[in-house]
């Protein structure tokens, strides 16, 4: 599981949008790319966000390894707190309950069960080593023993290896906190 590199958006401290990396979030992404070259991936799942994909694509760059994107694994929808400041955002959700969603937003506990669905089909694929380039609550979500209200991901351009058990038990906790979301 690794982050994008750093895009234009967050680099003016602002959520959401489909912003091109940085030169900085480009240097991540290669970074990264030195970080991944030991492992055997068989498969790229990323996000539909153009920064996860340019991550991706500079991160891999020079390897044959088939690419496919998955929509479930996408950033949060801000909804009318997209292309404002995180620092808004941050202060709405920790006084909102998870189930709870911005204006023409999503729900902390909607995004979390979004990104369980596309847990359990990456659970599912059939090839050995899967890398997945989403964002950092996407990540952090995997992470974390529970969901909590702040939007604190992973920092840009880094991974996580999970073991196979390891994954799904991370997956099967998320899961267990959506059925009965509470910060």
């Amino acid at each position: 599981m690794a982050r994008h590199g750093e895009s234009e958006a967050s680099a003016s401290g602002l959520v959401g949008g489909d912003t091109p990396l940085t030169q900085g979030g480009r240097d991540e992404a290669c970074a990264l790319g030195q970080r991944l070259r030991p492992l055997a991936i068989d498969v790229c799942v990323t996000s539909t966000a153009r920064r996860a994909r340019e991550t991706a694509a500079v991160a891999l760059a020079g390897r044959d390894i088939a690419m496919t994107v998955d929509a479930d694994l996408g950033e949060i929808q801000f909804g009318s707190f997209e292309g404002r400041p995180l620092a808004e955002y941050r202060a709405w959700i920790g006084t909102h309950r998870p189930d709870e969603a911005p204006p023409n937003g999503e729900s902390r506990v909607a995004t979390l069960r979004r990104f369980a669905r596309a847990f359990r089909r990456l659970i599912e694929r059939r090839e050995r080593f899967v890398l997945v380039v989403a964002h950092g609550l996407t990540v952090r979500s995997l992470l974390d023993p529970k969901p909590m209200p702040v939007v604190a991901g992973t920092a840009y351009g880094s991974c996580v290896v999970f073991a196979a058990r390891e994954f799904e038990r991370a997956v099967g906790r998320l899961e267990r906190w959506c059925e009965s979301p509470r910060w």
